[in-house]
């Protein structure tokens, strides 16, 4: 079992840079690959980054690639998203969770644990 929850949105201008946390409880955090996803108003969940158990593995989405850097510290239990140059569609509701697939887990029903989301809103 893993507990997550995510820290760090917030209201920020275009352009400008957020970070974001998710911490994990359980002892097999570190056995996890980790994602974050983000569902914007009346869309569907969306895959932004994915890491996989050590950090040699990392996919982005092309939304935000060049953009978004994923990384984690396992003992610290907890995964990062430094988002970088931010644009308007980026706004959203933002999701950590935890897969037990090695790696290349892009969609949601790859994820068996999920975090309550923090909300990321990017002004023009």
């Amino acid at each position: 079992q893993v507990q997550l929850v995510e820290s760090g949105g917030g209201l920020v201008q275009a352009g400008g840079s957020l970070g974001l946390s998710c911490a994990g409880s359980g002892r097999t955090f570190n056995t996890y690959s980790m994602g974050w996803f983000r569902q914007a108003p009346g869309k569907e969940r969306e895959f932004v980054a994915t890491i996989n158990w050590i950090g040699t593995k990392i996919y982005y989405a092309d939304s935000v690639k060049g953009r978004f850097t994923i990384s984690r510290d396992n003992a610290k239990n907890t995964v990062y998203l430094q988002m970088n140059s931010l644009k308007p569609e980026d706004t959203a509701v933002y999701y950590c969770a935890a897969s037990g697939y090695a790696t290349e887990a892009f969609t949601t029903n790859r994820y068996s644990y999920w975090g309550q989301g923090t909300h990321v809103t990017v002004s023009s």
